[in-house]
């Protein structure tokens, strides 16, 4: 299973990342790909409990069901919705946000399990250090492959 703790893993997807340009279009949805950029940083700073997000109750109660299809192989599906807090408006500077995204992301090879600082997912739960390395390389994933990287 592919990891951003695994350094190979880690590397493959900060390469994809740099071969983004500011004019790189989506395939699909509606964000830029600064906007994605960003986006991608917010479900890595709940792990790094840099942010805190409330699901709600519903929300919470039928994800404890989804949870395998989220840390499991098969890809995300492409209309999938956002938490509200993931949601980027604007348009965010490009090298700022890809530096950015590629730090976060190395911090993950770098410091391996211990920086997650929140073990509890706000929508799944506990995970363990498979399912969120899996996890966090699977959303990157999903928008990469958005942008054609």
């Amino acid at each position: 299973m592919s990891s951003v703790f695994h350094p190979e893993g880690n590397q493959k997807i900060i390469e994809r990342i740099n071969s983004l340009t500011p004019i790189t279009h989506n395939e699909w949805g509606t964000m830029n790909v600064s906007q994605m950029l960003v986006h991608c940083q917010m479900p890595i700073k709940v792990a790094f409990g840099e942010m805190k997000i409330k699901a709600g109750f519903i929300t919470s109660f039928f994800a404890k069901f989804i949870k395998k299809s989220f840390t499991g192989n098969a890809p995300l599906r492409r209309d999938l919705p956002t938490a509200k807090e993931f949601v980027i408006k604007g348009h965010p500077d490009f090298e700022e946000s890809k530096a950015v995204l590629v730090q976060m992301i190395s911090k993950f090879a770098e410091e391996g399990p211990d920086c997650i600082k929140n073990r509890k997912h706000p929508y799944f739960g506990e995970l363990n250090n498979e399912e969120w390395g899996h996890l966090h390389w699977k959303h990157l994933d999903h928008h990469l492959k958005q942008f054609g990287a």
